[in-house]
């Protein structure tokens, strides 16, 4: 655990009348990188914060210079590259990741939706659940509750069947998307009011027959892939669980 590297210390700053005054440091810890970060707890009025900055960055011998970095509903992270090298500070999430669910019964029909919003919203396209995965989650669990927030069905990881990989998505990120087979483990649909049109259970066939699938490759593609591994003519690739080296 780093140990602070700042205190209740404080430096000599000279005012614009000449005069010396005390001014105390912002608290800050040591990153692995050798970087300090610095945790504002409180709201700080800027007269206040201004000569706290100013006093610690010059006892980090830097000054101001700080950049935006990212935003989240709780914080704003601002950064500056302290050696007076190239700044090789990598940047905020670069992608997202997105998640479609081939979802098949016995009877070889696949479960659709048809979306009230969004590039979908009034092009009567049925299309497989999707969504995007959220913060710590595994693309295996994303994909199972999708389906059972869009349609009330119960399923289980089975396969990932295809990823890709597009740029200039939500907010300007590139997104990677994984195609996921899954089990169901429910047949009643009900479907999600909030966000979805429409909910069945579509003969493989009828899907693949659309005219929107079959003008779009990605779409096509995928559903090719889908068709393949229903008659048992493609693999995909299981989930093997491992812990990364920080543990």
């Amino acid at each position: 655990m780093s140990s602070p590297i700042t205190s209740t210390s404080s430096l000599p700053i000279r005012e614009q009348t000449g005069i010396f005054q005390q001014v105390g440091l912002l608290k800050a810890v040591e990153d692995s990188y050798g970087g300090v970060k610095v945790d504002v707890e409180e709201p700080m009025d800027s007269d206040v914060y201004v000569p706290l900055l100013r006093a610690s960055m010059s006892q980090w011998r830097q000054q101001e210079g700080f950049r935006y970095h990212h935003a989240e509903s709780d914080y704003l992270m601002l950064v500056y590259w302290i050696p007076e090298t190239p700044d090789t500070l990598p940047a905020n999430a670069s992608h997202t990741v997105g998640i479609g669910a081939f979802v098949m019964n016995d009877n070889r029909e696949v479960l659709v939706v048809q979306e009230k919003n969004g590039a979908f919203r009034d092009k009567d396209v049925w299309k497989f659940p999707t969504g995007v995965a959220n913060q710590g989650e595994d693309i295996c669990t994303a994909a199972i509750r999708e389906v059972k927030e869009e349609t009330d069905i119960d399923t289980e990881f089975v396969e990932i069947l295809a990823f890709s990989q597009t740029h200039m998505n939500f907010c300007g990120k590139s997104d990677l998307f994984f195609v996921c087979m899954l089990r169901p483990l429910s047949f009643d649909i009900n479907k999600q009011d909030s966000e979805i049109k429409a909910a069945q259970w579509m003969p493989t066939e009828e899907y693949m027959a659309q005219p929107y699938i079959n003008k779009h490759e990605s779409f096509k593609n995928v559903a090719k892939i889908c068709s393949s591994k229903s008659r048992n003519h493609y693999s995909g690739l299981c989930s093997v669980p491992t812990m990364s080296s920080s543990g």
